[in-house]
């Protein structure tokens, strides 16, 4: 085996991302077996060594001397460990589930009794059905291998209740949101059944909060969660403040605000602090453009093919309900985002930690294995006033995890080399939210 077979195996991903860095040209090397590195993790479930080869370019496909792909190996582990993460990795890499070995078996036969959900993967006939069925908005029933019967809609609302759960908290807002969903997929049942309807009311929406509660980023996973039941046809969510709409002289806020609508058309419209919109009035007769930019948003709020979210903090959102008589007769759905609990944080942490971006921060560290949910909870609680938290919500999470990063850095030497370059501990979590409270105390 090569380096990169032996790294693959321990799920060794920094030297593993050092040798590739330098040697990608050993990424398809086969062992005595005709295996490739992605074997080698598939095989042992190394999950984070798998996502990095595929990355790096490894063949998702790549054969062995017996023809067997690396998902025929990931299934053989799946089936002994229950863990299913490596395969799900693979056919998000779109792995070829019909592929054979020399036997003729693909990796759906190597499943033996039982794991249904494993085979509800890998059954490719099943997975077809369900992909056309998605993309043509029909509704068969589809068998997932566990002997219940389910439907095309099932299905999509699986896909919304998996965006969904991104959301921390906000009970009120998931339910309104699911009855949405449900909605619109009875809707549709009663199209193919030859009813004829008239069209729903777009759900505009009103978000109230303090800072750091969430409101922009929740906008934001709404574009894909009202997609994926056909309550919009496009997940863009076009973010707008005043300065993207108003002019600076008059007869320029109209033509400026429209360009916006019509960029969102198909997705959401975001009015984020949209109480600057609505200045508070004074004694003078000078005129706002702000008024002007509402009316025009408010024009639209009938056509059916876009939802507007009006964001920002409670009082001053006031300004806006009064003034204009047909806000609230157009915008029936208010949302209040409370202030978030410290198990809401912990929840937070664990999730932006799991799910990082390219473009954090944080890309590419990870928490230790004694950062459970629970111990998170405690340094939180242990760490943290009310008041601190009442006033950053979601903010401290960021500044938390931020600081943990640096305090990782101040623990480690030169001579520090493997996972511990990588792995924040307990230890950073709680020095970076004792640094954060200093600072607050401090201004």
């Amino acid at each position: 085996m090569t380096l990169h077979h032996i790294y693959a195996r321990n799920n060794s991903v920094d030297d593993l991302k050092n040798l590739l860095d330098s040697w990608k040209a050993a990424l398809e090397a086969t062992n005595a077996k005709g295996e490739t590195p992605l074997h080698v993790a598939a095989k042992n479930g190394c999950n984070e060594a798998a996502k990095m080869l595929l990355d790096y370019g490894a063949c998702v496909d790549a054969t062995t001397d017996k023809s067997e792909t690396p998902l025929h190996f990931a299934a053989d582990y799946a089936q002994i460990s229950g863990k299913i993460s490596i395969v799900n990795t693979l056919l998000k890499y779109k792995a070829d589930r019909s592929a054979k070995d020399s036997n003729g078996r693909t990796a759906l036969h190597y499943l033996r009794v039982g794991n249904q959900e494993l085979k509800k993967l890998l059954d490719q006939d099943n997975v077809a059905i369900k992909q056309i069925a998605l993309a043509n908005n029909s509704n068969p029933v589809i068998d997932n291998g566990s002997g219940m019967k389910r439907t095309a809609y099932d299905e999509k609302m699986d896909v919304f209740e998996d965006e969904l759960s991104k959301i921390v908290g906000l009970d009120k807002l998931k339910l309104r949101l699911r009855t949405w969903a449900k909605g619109m997929l009875m809707d549709k049942m009663r199209r193919a059944a030859g009813i004829n309807l008239g069209p729903r009311k777009p759900p505009h929406m009103v978000f109230l909060g303090n800072p750091g509660t969430g409101k922009t980023t929740v906008a934001r996973s709404l574009g894909k969660i009202l997609q994926s039941v056909g309550v919009l046809s496009s997940d863009k969510v076009t973010e707008v403040q005043r300065t993207d709409l108003v002019g600076k002289y008059i007869g320029q806020t109209g033509p400026t605000t429209r360009k916006k609508i019509e960029e969102a058309m198909g997705g959401i419209l975001l009015v984020d602090e949209a109480y600057r919109l609505a200045p508070v009035r004074s004694s003078g007769n000078s005129q706002d453009f702000g008024m002007e930019a509402l009316e025009e948003i408010m024009s639209v709020l009938e056509d059916g093919n876009i939802v507007v979210i009006f964001a920002g903090y409670t009082e001053p959102m006031k300004r806006v309900f009064s003034s204009n008589e047909g806000f609230c007769r157009r915008v029936t759905h208010f949302f209040h985002f409370d202030d978030f609990s410290c198990k809401d944080l912990a929840e937070m942490v664990m999730i932006k930690m799991s799910k990082q971006a390219k473009k954090s921060r944080l890309y590419g560290f990870k928490l230790h294995s004694s950062c459970t949910w629970d111990a998170v909870l405690q340094v939180i609680e242990n760490n943290s006033t009310e008041k601190i938290r009442n006033k950053l919500n979601g903010g401290l999470v960021d500044h938390m995890l931020n600081n943990a990063r640096e305090n990782l850095d101040l623990r480690l030497t030169f001579d520090s080399k493997g996972d511990e370059l990588s792995t924040i501990t307990l230890s950073d979590l709680e020095a970076g939210l004792k640094m954060l409270s200093d600072g607050v105390n401090v201004d």
